[in-house]
């Protein structure tokens, strides 16, 4: 049994994709979780992750109260976007199908890594907050890749020397997905955040 991190209500968006693991996750370190789905389930809740899918998808089936809900809540409390959750979170390159939040100063270039069948695993160079002597396997599936991270962004992990994790205040992004993986040290990290808001920032 994994000790409890924080008991927290922490929210995954399911409107498509891969919530179900970060549920299961979640519910391992003894968080209270909620599947989010309307402006509505956001009430009450300490954080939110944005979990992988199709950023296409996302935008299309986003019905303008639950962006606008969403815009609000992740621009005040605890936010992570895995994989296309990041995409939504940060900028993009301009693509009619894909409506982002625009919240974190990173631009990303969807499936930067190439397609499905181009997804791999690789062990990952972390900060000095993540590092321990367990090297870490990042899963990489139709990842998106960072082009650029601004002055308000910090890099927290690297894959040959490329950005793949990074945080701007209380914004977690991974181009990968820990969630696929039995190392919880990203979800330990971004369930820290609710507890000690300003550690968000070190």
């Amino acid at each position: 049994m994994v000790e409890t991190v924080v008991k927290a209500r922490v929210g995954v968006l399911a409107l498509q994709g891969d919530f179900p693991m970060h549920v299961k996750r979640l519910t391992e370190l003894g968080c209270d979780v909620r599947e989010v789905r309307t402006a509505q389930d956001l009430e009450e809740l300490d954080a939110l992750i944005w979990p992988g899918g199709e950023s296409t998808t996302m935008t299309r089936v986003m019905t303008d109260e639950l962006r606008a809900a969403l815009l609000e809540f992740c621009s005040s409390k605890p936010v992570w976007g895995t994989c296309a959750g990041m995409i939504m979170l940060a900028k993009t390159h301009p693509d009619p199908r894909v409506k982002t939040l625009e919240l974190a100063d990173v631009l990303v270039n969807r499936n930067g890594w190439g397609r499905q069948v181009h997804s791999f695993e690789a062990e990952l160079t972390l900060s000095d907050s993540l590092r321990t002597e367990t090297p870490f396997q990042g899963v990489f599936i139709r990842a998106p890749r960072v082009e650029m991270v601004g002055e308000k962004a910090r890099v927290l992990a690297w894959y040959q020397d490329e950005p793949v994790a990074l945080a701007q205040g209380r914004i977690l992004l991974t181009t990968f997905h820990p969630e696929l993986t039995h190392d919880d040290r990203f979800h330990r990290l971004f369930l820290s955040w609710i507890e000690q808001p300003n550690s968000a920032a070190n």
